[in-house]
């Protein structure tokens, strides 16, 4: 019998597993880097580390293409950022990616 935290088939089992390894924060993305949503604290692109990342297709629809970002700040804050892919995806958030330098696979 397989363990259910081991499931990284669906969304949930992800974020329900970054979250026990203390990725509790939720982060939006701003013109200049992201915003925490727990501190409101801000942070540029070169204070941040993208840990880990998972990408999740739709059965039914590639309109529910999803990707979520595991994200460590400069001051030890983790999170998560998550966004659609594809011709859905947030431009803010793209620009943010594509600014980080740090994104470990």
């Amino acid at each position: 019998m397989s363990d259910p935290d081991d499931d990284m088939s669906s969304m949930v089992s992800i974020i329900n597993k970054l979250s026990k390894d203390g990725y509790t924060t939720q982060f939006k993305a701003n013109p200049s880097g992201i915003t925490s949503m727990d501190t409101q604290q801000d942070f540029a692109f070169n204070a941040v580390v993208i840990n880990k990342f998972y990408r999740f297709e739709g059965n039914s629809s590639s309109d529910d293409n999803a990707i979520i970002y595991a994200i460590e700040t400069n001051t030890g804050e983790k999170g998560t950022l998550i966004d659609s892919y594809g011709v859905y995806s947030d431009p803010m958030i793209e620009k943010f990616i594509k600014e980080v330098e740090s994104i470990q696979k």
